[in-house]
């Protein structure tokens, strides 16, 4: 039997976020992302609230909300509000997904509590995925950061790009090879903390869009790394990357679904409004159509983002529905804020007006995580047998 009724945990979460970002995001969003800043201060109100750990078990300090639908409906909510402040919240999350999936008890006793509680500096603490390099994007087989074994553990050595959170990270999870010649089979996952000799924050991107995340390079020279931190077995790394990204590509999806409905909204509203021949250009039929097809479009990419975390909260896998979600909720986002910028017209391309915001942020929808076109690649393999 299949519904659509949210539980009354799903449907606190979703009100807690909505308003979290209608209160606290949306005011600021504009500033922020003219400014390229990080905005601790709402980041804080957010991690006190529950909304960066409440993925986190309650026995290391969490709320213990572990299903993936719940982190969709948040993440919708979040990305509404303001997908740059959101892409950095949940960043932190995706940096602690590995250590829950693939993390011995040792592990997540010692790292999830710490990003429970504010760090020493009196900031929330945050998480950070480590697996892109300058020369391995798409190609994340081709990571060149290595690990090499020695008495106790391993040292790495490497640069990281485009990092969210990276440089301001407390606890990265970082892939590097202990022998490239292995391929796949020679990568390895390994805890590290943001205060360990050796890792040097790196270049601060200046981007086109979700400006108010932190993202840069990170790097690690002569970084060791105790044997006990590292996760999984030797060579067990990639696999635990893509098991990751199963986790969290319907989130991702989620949150260029927020981008677009906020773009939707506000060109439904502008076009109730806005007066054109002495009638609201609402009441033009091409606008009517454009509107229809846009409503449309984000209720599919919604579906697919939610088929595809209940997938998961089953114990099914995933890997071609989040895909599949990921790809299209990607291009869609893109498609619904060209579109919402087309209705507003010339001053939508203005920045008075938010909608030129919602398509620079939109793009990366496309590119994060896995490109459109990396996924089309995985469901094409899965498609033909080949995957």
């Amino acid at each position: 039997m299949i519904g659509f009724d949210l539980t009354e945990e799903q449907q606190r979460m979703k009100e807690l976020a909505h308003e979290f970002a209608e209160k606290e995001m949306r005011p600021i969003a504009s500033e922020f992302d003219e400014k390229e800043e990080f905005p601790w201060d709402v980041i804080k109100k957010g991690f006190d609230l529950g909304l960066m750990t409440y993925g986190i078990p309650e026995e290391y300090g969490g709320i213990g909300i572990n299903d993936i639908l719940t982190h969709c409906i948040v993440g919708e909510e979040l990305a509404w509000g303001c997908a740059g402040i959101s892409s950095s919240m949940g960043a932190s999350m995706l940096g602690v997904t590995p250590i829950l999936l693939c993390g011995t008890e040792a592990q997540k006793k010692k790292y999830l509590p710490m990003l429970t509680v504010l760090n020493k500096q009196g900031r929330p603490p945050l998480g950070a995925f480590a697996l892109t390099e300058p020369e391995a994007g798409s190609d994340a087989a081709a990571l060149k950061t290595s690990a090499k074994k020695v008495d106790g553990g391993y040292v790495l050595n490497g640069t990281k790009h485009f990092i969210t959170n990276g440089g301001i990270a407390d606890v990265y999870t970082v892939f590097a090879t202990h022998d490239p010649s292995l391929g796949t089979d020679g990568i390895d996952a390994f805890i590290v903390e943001g205060g360990w000799d050796g890792v040097k924050p790196g270049k601060k991107e200046k981007k086109m869009g979700i400006r108010a995340s932190h993202t840069a390079q990170v790097h690690f020279e002569d970084v060791f790394v105790p044997e006990e931190n590292r996760l999984g077995a030797e060579g067990e790394g990639f696999l635990a990357a893509m098991q990751t990204f199963d986790h969290s590509r319907p989130g991702v999806a989620a949150g260029a679904i927020g981008v677009a409905r906020a773009a939707f909204e506000f060109a439904l509203a502008y076009s109730l409004e806005r007066k054109q021949f002495g009638r609201p250009i609402a009441k033009q039929q091409i606008i009517q159509f454009m509107l229809a097809d846009m409503a449309t479009e984000i209720e599919a990419a919604r579906l697919l983002a939610w088929r595809a975390a209940w997938l998961l909260d089953q114990g099914e896998p995933n890997n071609y529905a989040a895909s599949m979600a990921k790809v299209y909720a990607g291009d869609m986002a893109m498609k619904v804020t060209t579109d919402a910028l087309q209705v507003v017209g010339g001053m939508g391309y203005m920045r008075d007006y938010p909608v030129e915001k919602f398509m620079r942020d939109a793009k990366i929808m496309q590119i994060y995580e896995g490109t459109s076109q990396i996924q089309r690649l995985i469901i094409g393999r899965f498609l033909v047998g080949f995957g």
